[in-house]
């Protein structure tokens, strides 16, 4: 018989959480695991108060139900909202005081898979939930983000328009240009045709006068004669 080798539970919550007092808080805890859900599938949180050594249990869950800590620092204050069939061990703290900043630990057990470690989350409370500084990067990098990209848009904006008037204007001289070529053609036509009428009445003129000089040349003689 060959046995397959053992893998080991891996559970996630967060490192920290930020709550404020008399406010709630969830803390979330989920695994994973190389087997199915179990119906012996447990988990147990504990929780470590800030500077203290020892862990106390304050819940536990195990055969599909819920158990709450009834004695202790979170007497009534606990609330299971997990849900097994989606590896889900989270519990909600309601109503926060001081006294409940200290670090919690989630354990998950999923027979056969039991071997793994555990996972903590620190739960800090203040009295007002102080803005984390990823969120004020993440602000200040989004404003500047939306100031460069509103640049961008006027700046194409701008050069569209310019762009546009520029073209028409280039039509505008083009069709004043072929305006011009056009009346030049029109004008050099026109001369064109009234040139052979000037020679002609150039010639006309030429030939009247000639003649006119040759009748009066002729009328001269013919007076000569008759002396």
């Amino acid at each position: 018989m060959v046995l397959s080798p053992v893998q080991a539970i891996v559970v996630y919550t967060d490192k920290e959480v930020h709550g404020a007092v008399g406010s709630q808080v969830t803390l979330y805890c989920s695994f994973w695991s190389s087997e199915w859900v179990s119906d012996d599938l447990s988990f147990t949180w504990r929780y470590q108060p800030e500077g203290g050594r020892d862990a106390i249990s304050i819940f536990h869950y195990a055969k599909g139900q819920p158990y709450i800590d009834e004695v202790g620092t979170f007497k009534e204050r606990i609330q299971w909202v997990g849900d097994p069939h989606r590896k889900d061990g989270s519990i909600v703290i309601h109503n926060l005081d001081y006294g409940d900043n200290g670090t919690f630990t989630c354990d998950v057990k999923n027979p056969p898979d039991i071997v793994g470690k555990t996972s903590q989350v620190t739960l800090y409370v203040f009295e007002k939930v102080p803005t984390r500084y990823g969120v004020v990067l993440g602000a200040v990098i989004g404003g500047v983000l939306g100031v460069v990209l509103l640049a961008l848009l006027l700046f194409y904006l701008i050069r569209y328009c310019w762009l546009r008037r520029q073209a028409a204007l280039q039509r505008r001289l083009s069709a004043m240009e072929k305006g011009k070529l056009h009346k030049t053609a029109k004008d050099s036509s026109k001369r064109g045709r009234q040139t052979p009428v000037l020679y002609a009445m150039l010639d006309h003129s030429r030939s009247a006068k000639a003649a006119s000089e040759k009748k009066a040349k002729g009328l001269g003689e013919s007076r000569k004669d008759k002396k």
